[in-house]
């Protein structure tokens, strides 16, 4: 088994996801979605390569792609792109719907 085919299995649910919020209209934002994206790749690849430098962590080579982002390899980057994107698409789906009329919560003035 390779790093990709694991990634595959977390990738595939969010481009489920995606696909339900985008089918019922609740996704988020594009715009914050790829800045929040875009920050969170630039961390990913910083701590990461820091780690691995270090030798906090080491990955078996018969099963990496062998692309690399300084020492970290691609596939690294699936979990970022996962979180990134799936989490604020879980936020969209489960967030209520917003009235666009008036507010009919009864008041004290209605009982």
């Amino acid at each position: 088994m390779t790093y990709w085919s694991l990634n595959a299995a977390f990738l595939g649910v969010v481009v489920l996801l995606v696909v339900i919020g985008l089918l019922v209209r609740r996704s988020p934002r594009p715009l914050t979605v790829a800045v929040t994206l875009g920050i969170l790749l630039v961390v990913t690849a910083v701590f990461d390569n820091i780690m691995i430098s270090v030798g906090l962590v080491a990955y078996n080579p018969d099963a990496i792609s062998g692309a690399f982002i300084g020492v970290a390899p691609l596939e690294d980057f699936a979990y970022a792109i996962a979180a990134g994107v799936g989490l604020p698409t879980v936020w969209a789906l489960l967030s209520p719907v917003r009235s666009t009329g008036p507010d009919v919560t009864p008041g004290l003035a209605d009982a």
